[in-house]
């Protein structure tokens, strides 16, 4: 039996707890998507673009999983493109009482998809794309937490937007 999943998130900018997800996922899944949300509500620091391109350098070894982006209801998206699991990933137990109550939104509304959440790795269990952008912001290290091709892009883009 083929299992598809998608994790879904803004990956602005995608980080090495991203990765490992991402990664670990592919090891069980047949195929991954991984889906950049696109909502005109919010304004990401990085474009589109510039975050598929980071998630396909980074994940060019991983054969089966594939970047795209969507916008509206990850459920009607999943259920498009076949997938019958929605990955999430939690840092923390503040994660949890969020993805939860998405989850069983989800399953109210799709029952056929379910969600799996995977714990990230432990030494990422502090790093997010916010944490990155503000380190980021004044110059700080950001080598570890995001992949190394991306730390010059990251301060010129930043550079350029100040």
């Amino acid at each position: 039996m083929n299992k598809t999943a998608v994790y879904p998130g803004s990956f602005d900018p995608v980080t090495n707890g991203h990765l490992d997800i991402i990664k670990r996922a592919s090891k069980k899944f047949d195929k991954v998507y991984v889906a950049i949300l696109t909502n005109s509500a919010k304004k990401p620091r990085f474009s589109l673009e510039e975050r598929i391109d980071w998630l396909k350098r980074a994940t060019k070894e991983l054969i089966n999983v594939e970047i795209v982006s969507f916008s509206g209801l990850l459920v009607d998206f999943a259920k498009g493109i076949g997938a019958d699991i929605i990955i999430k990933g939690l840092r923390a137990v503040s994660d949890f009482e969020y993805e939860f109550q998405m989850a069983l939104t989800n399953r109210q509304l799709q029952p056929d998809i379910e969600t799996m959440f995977l714990m990230t790795n432990g030494r990422y269990s502090y790093l997010s794309s916010s944490i990155v952008k503000e380190i980021a912001n004044y110059g700080g290290k950001l080598q570890g937490l995001v992949p190394d091709f991306m730390i010059e892009e990251i301060y010129e883009k930043i550079k350029k937007n100040q």
